[in-house]
């Protein structure tokens, strides 16, 4: 954030006011504040600031019923329309396991939330939107025309907060990039031997963290027999081909905050400019390709055989995107993915030796 003097509240909402169509996102860009800032200067006036309680949010939604869920990061926004249920709550670590709504969630990530009421013509649109402790959105909830809005009043009116200003402490955003060394000494031997002796495609994080690598340092390290890069065109033909063949895959988009996932075929695929556009019935995905700037596959063992992800990450060296061919534990990788994976177009790793 730079050090220009930020806009009052009252100036905030007036240039929403003029720019009625522009994305909060893009308008708190403009006007050099974040969005939790933008939305928290509406308090009063539509807003209601809600308490982040993630356990209290998440059963109360249950009984809310259809709504669209939304997760993005700077480089992809998944958006997926169903239920909250299967719900599982814990101050580390949250989960939704809902046949449509499936997320990891972060409890301690989450620091502002409100509850918007935005009018569109003779039409009222409700949604509850989450925020980082730096003003980012980790999370947000959409009500759509079947929702029960009873529930949702209900669930908005136990969450409020006692403190409704209309203005937010934002803390500086911690430093980025994952390819940040924090003194990492792993060797290509010790990364090699912890890998080939995975049995869980969850133990990768608790890896990684032991030997202080960022993802894409160990997949950069490991070997072509584990991660190999593939052309940045990749991740568009493997759309193309696994809509085309109606292949059921695993979507990947998170944050710091949440992580949400769709699971099954995808359909209707439409590239607009720098967007890469999914538009089915319950799921839909913007993925800005030109953010792209590298993409691995990435084979990892299992107890039940390994299985292939593709990994598509930013200039700063964060994933902004990953998929997996879809399969429940105990099952081994599906042909058709593997084979899709193993045969998209690669590029020589550059820091091979």
């Amino acid at each position: 954030m730079d050090q220009r003097v930020k806009s009052s509240p009252e100036e905030i909402r007036r240039a929403r006011e003029e720019n009625p169509k522009m994305r909060e996102r893009d308008l708190s860009a403009q006007l050099g504040i974040s969005e939790a800032e933008l939305v928290a200067a509406h308090c009063g006036f539509g807003t209601v600031r809600v308490e982040p309680r993630v356990s209290d949010l998440l059963t109360g939604l249950e009984a809310v019923g259809e709504v669209m869920a939304l997760t993005r990061n700077e480089s992809a926004v998944h958006e997926k329309i169903g239920v909250y249920d299967k719900v599982v709550t814990g101050n580390h670590n949250a989960m939704v396991l809902g046949e449509n709504i499936d997320l990891r969630i972060f409890p301690k990530v989450w620091a502002h939330g409100f509850a918007v009421e935005k009018r569109d013509g003779g039409e009222i649109r409700r949604s509850l939107q989450f925020f980082d402790a730096a003003g980012e959105a980790v999370h947000k909830v959409h009500l759509k025309p079947a929702s029960n809005l009873y529930a949702y009043q209900k669930l908005v009116a136990s969450l409020e907060s006692s403190n409704q200003e209309p203005t937010v402490a934002i803390l500086p955003r911690s430093a980025e990039g994952e390819d940040d060394r924090q003194g990492a000494a792993a060797s290509i031997g010790d990364l090699r031997d912890r890998w080939s002796r995975l049995t869980d495609v969850h133990q990768f994080f608790g890896m990684l963290k032991t030997l202080k690598l960022s993802r894409r340092e160990a997949v950069r390290m490991v070997g072509q027999d584990y991660a190999w890069l593939l052309d940045n065109d990749a991740v568009i033909a493997m759309f193309h081909h696994a809509a085309a063949g109606e292949m059921p895959i695993m979507c990947f988009v998170g944050n710091r905050g949440c992580i949400q996932i769709h699971s099954g075929p995808i359909k209707s695929v439409k590239p607009m400019g720098p967007w890469l556009n999914v538009l089915d019935e319950t799921f839909h995905l913007h993925l800005r390709t030109d953010h792209i700037r590298e993409v691995w596959a990435v084979r990892k063992p299992t107890k039940d055989g390994h299985v292939t992800s593709l990994e598509a990450y930013d200039a700063n060296g964060g994933m902004i995107i990953q998929f997996f061919g879809k399969r429940h534990e105990g099952e081994g990788e599906r042909e058709d993915w593997r084979f899709l994976a193993e045969n998209l177009p690669r590029i020589p790793n550059p820091t091979a030796a």
